[in-house]
Formats: C-alpha cells, sequence, structure tokens
C-alpha cells in the first residue's frame, strides 16, 4: 500500500526532540519554531508531560463516554479557571475541525437559523460544515457546497452591517479565527471583533471565535479574542491544547444550553488525551508560559521590524508573520537547509513563526541571525 502525502514532503527524519529543539536520523540539530503547525505548545517531550501520560496510560488509557471520566472534569476545571471562562461548558473532541463543526451546528440548534458568516482568508477545518465556511474552493468538495455560509472581507465593518442589515434573524453564526493563521497571519482588529459581539447580541446570533491556532496562550493571552475585551459565545479550541496529543474542544456560554444526545463522540476526552491536556496547561501555569510568549513574542517583532527588505509585520505573541517579497520567498527553505532552522509559511512568501511558547530569547537570537544572513544574500 502507497502512503498518501497529507503535505509536500521535507526530506529528514525526525527521530528526537526536547523543548524547541529536534533531531533528525542523522544527528543534525534544529531549532523548531514551527511545532507541527502550533501544536507543540509547552515544548517536545517535557518531562511533565511524559510522566503525566506515561502514570495514566498504566492505569487506563481509553473508555467510553458512557462512564464517568474523572480526568474530564478535572480539564474542565482547570481550563475553566486558566482561560477565565469558569462558567462555561465543556465540550470534548479530537481535532479543530471537530470544534468547529460542532459550534457552528450547536450555534444552529440553539437559535434555529442557517447562515454563517465567515470572512476572506478563514480556515475553519476539512469536515463538512467547517469546510464550508473555510474560505478555498480548492478543498470544498461538490457535497460541501452550500448557499448557507456568506464571506465578508476581514476587518470591514461596514461589509459586516450591511451583510446583517441583509440578512438579520436569518444569521446563526458568525465563526472568526483572531488571527488568521493559513490566511497569512492577519489579525483581526479590536474594532471588528467589538463590532462582531455588538451585532450578534443585538441580532440573537452566536459569536463563535476560532482559537484553533490563535488560542491556548500563544498570543499572550488565552484566547487571542481576549485582546479585544469581548466574550465569545463559543471558543473553539485544538492544536497546544495537547501539546502533540490529538484533542480538541468547544467551551460554551452559559446563555447557551445544549441538550442530551445533541453532542457526541466516541474518543473525544478520553482518559489520555485529558492527562495530555492537564499537563499542558500544569505547565503553562508553572512556567508562566502565557506571559513568556507575551514577552518573548514582543521581543521577536520588535527586533523584526528593524530588518531590511521585510515588507510587513504581522501576528502577536508567538504567532508571527514575516512578509516578504515574492523574489525572497526561497528564503523559508534556505533557513531550513542552511541553518537548520524549522519554519512554517502562509503563501509562499510569508514566513510563520508558530513555536513551542516555552521559546526563549536566545532561540530567537539565533533566529533573528539566521534571517539576517539570507537577507544578505539578496
Amino acid at each position: 500500500m502507497n502512503l498518501f502525502d497529507v503535505y509536500p514532503i521535507n526530506p529528514i527524519a525526525i527521530t528526537k526532540a526536547k523543548g524547541s529543539i529536534v533531531w533528525d536520523a542523522q544527528g543534525n540539530e534544529y531549532l523548531d519554531l514551527y511545532g507541527g503547525h502550533a501544536v507543540i505548545s509547552i515544548g517536545h517531550t517535557h518531562p511533565h508531560y511524559v510522566n503525566r501520560i506515561t502514570e495514566q496510560l498504566n492505569q487506563i488509557g481509553f473508555y467510553s463516554n458512557f462512564i464517568e471520566i474523572p480526568p474530564q472534569r478535572q480539564l474542565a476545571d482547570l481550563l475553566g479557571r486558566v482561560s477565565g471562562k469558569q462558567d462555561y461548558q465543556l465540550f470534548l473532541c479530537n481535532s479543530g475541525a471537530e470544534a468547529n463543526e460542532n459550534a457552528l451546528k450547536l450555534a444552529s440548534f440553539h437559535n434555529g437559523r442557517k447562515k454563517v458568516i465567515a470572512f476572506t482568508g478563514a480556515f475553519h477545518g476539512r469536515t463538512s460544515l467547517a469546510v464550508a465556511a473555510t474560505d478555498n474552493p480548492k478543498i470544498v468538495a461538490p457535497v460541501n457546497e452550500t448557499d448557507n455560509v456568506v464571506f465578508l472581507p476581514f476587518n470591514d465593518v461596514e461589509a459586516l452591517e450591511a451583510a446583517f442589515a441583509a440578512y438579520g434573524e436569518d444569521i446563526s453564526s458568525v465563526i472568526i479565527e483572531g488571527i488568521q493563521g493559513v490566511g497569512g497571519i492577519r489579525v483581526a482588529s479590536d474594532e471588528f471583533l467589538r463590532s462582531i459581539r455588538d451585532l450578534t447580541e443585538r441580532y440573537g446570533a452566536v459569536f463563535i471565535a476560532d482559537a484553533v491556532q490563535c488560542g491556548y496562550g500563544r498570543t499572550g493571552k488565552f484566547y487571542s479574542h481576549d485582546h479585544a475585551g469581548v466574550e465569545a459565545d463559543i471558543y473553539s479550541m485544538a492544536k497546544g491544547m495537547g501539546n502533540g496529543f490529538p484533542i480538541g474542544a468547544i467551551a460554551i456560554s452559559p446563555k447557551i444550553q445544549p441538550w442530551f444526545g445533541m453532542l457526541g463522540t466516541t474518543f473525544g476526552g478520553n482518559h489520555l488525551a485529558c492527562a495530555a491536556a492537564l499537563a499542558v496547561l500544569e505547565v503553562m501555569q508553572e512556567e508562566a508560559l502565557i506571559h513568556n510568549a507575551a514577552e518573548v513574542g514582543s521581543y521577536l517583532i520588535g527586533e523584526l521590524r528593524g530588518f531590511d527588505h521585510i515588507q510587513e509585520i504581522r501576528g502577536r505573541g508567538l504567532m508571527i508573520g514575516i512578509d516578504l517579497p515574492a523574489e525572497l520567498s526561497p528564503i523559508k527553505k534556505d533557513l531550513l537547509v542552511k541553518n537548520r532552522i524549522f519554519t512554517g509559511e502562509a503563501k509562499p512568501n510569508v514566513i510563520r513563526l508558530l513555536p513551542a511558547l516555552s521559546m526563549t530569547k536566545s532561540h530567537a537570537d539565533r533566529f533573528l541571525e539566521a534571517l539576517d544572513e539570507r537577507l544578505k544574500e539578496f
């Protein structure tokens, strides 16, 4: 059987990892500033994380949700306290796409409406409704096509107000990433998020904050939407939630009351996944990683703004986009091949930095020096 390649493959086999450093099969060391698409939040193979999962596996790894699973309640309690959403309900699933799928369906159940407002540049996942709300026709199969999703320009308050004026009480929900990842590290303005909050309240629609990539402390706040001082009705999360172990969730406002049978999952919230997620939150608290993300991210962004040839620096905390002229797009590959630094991209000319929240200023300086070397070649 042949293996299907999900992404273009770099001919590198990573066999060992610790913190922000990974090693290939030949023993070469790399600095990991991508964390497998923003997944590695507390660093690779953190001792507490490894111990937490090992201890749980030695007791029980999985059983179905028709029994009590104490780590679920522990996770709900700790996540509520760390995120400041103690009065929300937690539904656990396995991925960001599942989280957004359930969020969109729950909103529709709640108000009985069909229309969803999403935004150009959005990426919400590859399941049926999540992909329909994603602004990329290449990944929308014919079976996913629907006229229930309305795409609006990102950060355009006038277009948003016009859409609510046109569709009014037909709008079920508005879904928005606080910072678009795949869309190029584009930050939703505080004014725009506040407008979404005001309009959804006025028209009885549900505000869904997609925090799958931009949440879990990455931007220096627990949810990136927190920078605007608003509370969403549903928060979706995944990626950094499990530091590599598959887990996703939605946090549901007390004004939305899901009923038994509406939401379901076989593997969601299993013992091992909860152990991983608990370890992540415990390390984030113990090592003040949200503060570190804000501090190191601010340092990186400030230093990058002094570089020549860079068109724009976007982002918050440790979610950073470096917008380069098109002719400099090979720099991402050069950083990997010549400097052994993993970064990501959003479009060929935007370098995407999504490192572990434990990244240090020393790691930042190593990257800055390497980038300076590469830019001087052009």
